[in-house]
């Protein structure tokens, strides 16, 4: 039995007649198949003409249709929502979600440079502490040495590359040598105490509460005092020496804090969540859940590719021959109207897409609250007369 090489009028049954088979599961897609096939083969022609397709050639289009309509709004979508995406699980499907905003990576961004804070107060990279055996009057120290420097967890200073991020070397606070505030003794307030005539009360009043400038004015003195009048605690670091001063007086520990040089060179922090527009995951949309707009779109898209399709095939002879005579065949003509229709689609698809973006909505939501004051400020006020 010989195969039709033209289309009869039997479409048939869709599922199993697609080249992927997306959507032949799918019983709208079932169901509106062998609809679209009919439509298109009518605008082309048919019955009138022969259209030398079979029914695969016009549900291949078909599903190739709906497949260019998901792709080309998942593609705008993973340019909307990459940004919020960045991090999270690769498996997490977003088609037809809501993906909800949040400032994940801006606080990634300050969370960086909160890291390189004097003393740190964000990132990712582990902060590891150390210590210096600081001898009686030396005062110069190789870090590199493993007799005087001491890493957390064993590590060798020899052969670890470190930033060094903060160092315990200073004189104690100076609120540890302010006098007790509520104490009389040595603040003049016995005297005061007495001028108010408080010094006899029952029960007794111990102290005099001073405002609170009065503290910093103190511990501001103190600690000009030592800066001034005293060999101040610092440090000098340069390279993988550091100098100590005031020149110690006795053997001591000094802390410090550092970070991994080789931390800074791990670019990867997790490979198995979205980092680009390649791994954000956007499956195919279901086309029971397209609406209606979108699936007249689909429909004029599968029109298109028919009618490119059919004029690829039609270009393949010039003409045909027939009884006294030869028929042109429209193959160029086809084949140019579907090009240009399938652009049109697209562009107009993606000129809505645009319109619907994330910017665009907020731009038209704040031209609407601006109209709406304005109508608002032109409404006449009440006037009450008494």
């Amino acid at each position: 039995m010989a195969t039709t090489t033209i289309y009869n009028g039997a479409v048939g049954t869709i599922s199993g007649s697609t080249p992927f088979g997306i959507y032949d599961l799918d019983a709208s897609f079932q169901s509106d198949g062998p609809k679209v096939v009919d439509w298109c083969a009518r605008r082309i022609g048919y019955p009138i003409v022969d259209i030398e397709l079979q029914s695969g050639s016009f549900f291949a289009c078909f599903e190739e249709a709906v497949t260019e309509y998901s792709s080309q709004v998942n593609r705008f979508n993973i340019r909307e929502n990459l940004l919020t995406a960045k991090g999270s699980p690769t498996g997490s499907n977003l088609t037809h979600s809501t993906v909800k905003q949040n400032l994940n990576q801006l606080i990634g961004i300050s969370s960086q440079y909160g890291q390189e804070a004097t003393t740190p107060v964000g990132g990712d990279m582990r902060l590891y502490s150390g210590s210096i055996s600081c001898s009686k009057d030396v005062q110069v120290y190789d870090l590199t040495n493993s007799d005087v420097t001491k890493l957390e967890g064993g590590t060798s200073a020899a052969n670890t590359s470190i930033e060094i991020r903060r160092v315990f070397h200073e004189s104690s606070p100076a609120m540890t040598r302010f006098f007790d505030p509520h104490m009389a003794s040595g603040l003049g307030s016995q005297q005061m105490l007495s001028s108010f005539g408080w010094s006899n009360m029952s029960p007794a009043v111990n102290y005099l509460m001073m405002p609170m400038y009065d503290d910093m004015l103190r511990v501001q003195a103190i600690e000009f005092n030592d800066m001034i009048r005293k060999s101040a605690y610092s440090f000098h670091l340069v390279k993988d020496r550091i100098h100590i001063f005031p020149r110690p007086e006795s053997s001591f520990n000094i802390r410090f804090q550092f970070y991994k040089t080789a931390d800074r060179t791990t670019l990867i922090t997790d490979n198995t969540a979205v980092s680009d527009f390649s791994n954000i995951r956007y499956d195919n949309m279901p086309y029971a859940d397209i609406n209606s707009p979108g699936k007249q779109w689909i429909r004029k898209y599968s029109l298109a590719l028919v009618k490119e399709l059919l004029g690829s095939i039609r270009g393949k002879y010039a003409s045909m021959p027939i009884p006294n005579g030869e028929v042109s065949l429209d193959g160029d003509t086809l084949r140019s109207e579907g090009s240009a229709e399938r652009d049109a689609l697209v562009a107009e698809l993606r000129e809505d897409l645009e319109a619907a973006s994330r910017r665009m909505l907020m731009e038209r939501q704040n031209d609407e609250a601006n109209f709406q004051q304005e109508t608002i400020n032109k409404i006449p006020l009440n006037i009450y007369i008494g």
